[in-house]
């Protein structure tokens, strides 16, 4: 466990001849790399956690509120902020498991937006950086105003109650992150703690599963968190967060191409039906009956078949982000399989999975949509997602 300090760096200066590289492996063969390898390494193997909680203990409370969230970069900080302090649905949780948070990214207003949020809730938090972010973002977040401070990505738990037993567990890059046109330094990684909740003690994972790779580096990716989780104390937990069970192989453009096309040689109702918020049947299956095979329940603890992320062939935002990966000449061919099912087509990317736990009486899992400020702007890309869960006793 470390304070904020130990993100501290100066590799800022060396980002300009970082830009020139295309892999991890010039990079780390060049002369800039001993200067900076310190410091990424201190990044990458640090865990910053604090202590902002009060509670008042209640020994009557029988079950944890849950919450799992892409942020989105906390770029719509304020609204998110609100969200969680007033939504109905959003408000007063126990745990909050949130992949996507930056510290010191122009995009969202260079904020360390786990710390701030931290302080607003009165929760403990612990941030996992896994990205030094070299440039400001893809798609639209190039155009953000201003320059990068900290340049840090990353992902992060909170909890009203003590978190002990902190740590990350590092997970291998889909794709090299230097190659194309968003470099990054850094793999993505999962935090691991344990709560001390009235309830009982339990262990919870925060998740970010790769976008940019194949089902079974997906599947890897999970098979390497219930590993390190089997060599642990043994606890009830659970894990959850952006899986990115998007159905596709997206290592590269040419791969999420072919694979388009087989959806829809697959028949587009049916993908847009039975496949993309239903991942866990067919495309995904693997990372999902992993999960079984482990004593991990899922099929309880989510709202199976309602999508967490929607792309409308209306939004010029997506629109701009599909285009730092996907060719120009494709966007005909998707608008037109859009269409094919009124425009808006749904994904489930976000979930949760237990062992050790059961719904709380008279709860559902549920997925809270259209989440937006006061203006009307969206405060993320993905739909928030909430589990009252009971700790069962050995």
């Amino acid at each position: 466990m470390h304070p904020p300090e130990v993100l501290d760096h100066d590799i800022n200066r060396h980002f300009p001849e970082l830009l020139r590289f295309e892999s991890i492996e010039e990079v780390e063969a060049s002369e800039i790399y001993p200067l900076i390898k310190n410091a990424v390494e201190r990044i990458m193997n640090s865990v910053v956690v604090e202590e902002f909680s009060t509670p008042d203990i209640d020994d009557s409370v029988e079950h944890v509120r849950a919450l799992a969230w892409n942020l989105e970069r906390g770029n719509v900080f304020e609204g998110i902020a609100d969200a969680l302090l007033n939504h109905p649905e959003l408000r007063n949780r126990d745990l909050m498991l949130l992949p996507e948070l930056d510290y010191g990214m122009a995009r969202s207003g260079n904020r360390f937006v786990a710390r701030e949020l931290a302080q607003i809730l009165g929760l403990n938090y612990a941030f996992a950086p896994v990205y030094i972010a070299l440039q400001k973002g893809s798609g639209v977040e190039e155009f953000a105003e201003g320059e990068n401070t900290n340049s840090i990505h990353g992902l992060a738990m909170f909890s009203r109650y003590k978190m002990t037993n902190v740590h990350a567990v590092p997970l291998p890059n889909g794709k090299d992150k230097m190659w194309g046109k968003e470099k990054r330094l850094g793999y993505l990684r999962a935090i691991v703690a344990d709560i001390e909740h009235p309830a009982g003690r339990f262990r919870a994972v925060t998740t970010h599963l790769d976008a940019h790779c194949s089902r079974a580096h997906r599947h890897l990716q999970m098979k390497i968190i219930l590993d390190h989780l089997d060599t642990l104390e043994p606890l009830p937990t659970v894990i959850g967060g952006d899986w990115n069970t998007t159905t596709y192989n997206s290592q590269s453009a040419t791969r999420a191409i072919l694979g388009y096309w087989r959806r829809v040689m697959m028949g587009v109702k049916n993908v847009v039906k039975n496949h993309l918020p239903h991942p866990d049947r067919y495309f995904e299956k693997r990372l999902f009956r992993e999960l079984e095979k482990r004593g991990f329940e899922y099929k309880r603890f989510n709202t199976l078949g309602v999508g967490t992320l929607h792309y409308d062939i209306e939004s010029i935002e997506k629109n701009t982000n599909l285009r730092d990966w996907v060719p120009e000449w494709c966007f005909p061919f998707i608008f037109w399989a859009a269409r094919r099912v009124g425009g808006r087509v749904s994904s489930r990317l976000d979930w949760f999975t237990g062992r050790g736990i059961e719904l709380a009486a008279n709860t559902a899992p549920w997925t809270v949509g259209n989440l937006t400020d006061g203006s009307g702007t969206p405060l993320s890309d993905h739909d928030a997602i909430t589990l009252d869960f009971r700790i069962l006793k050995d």
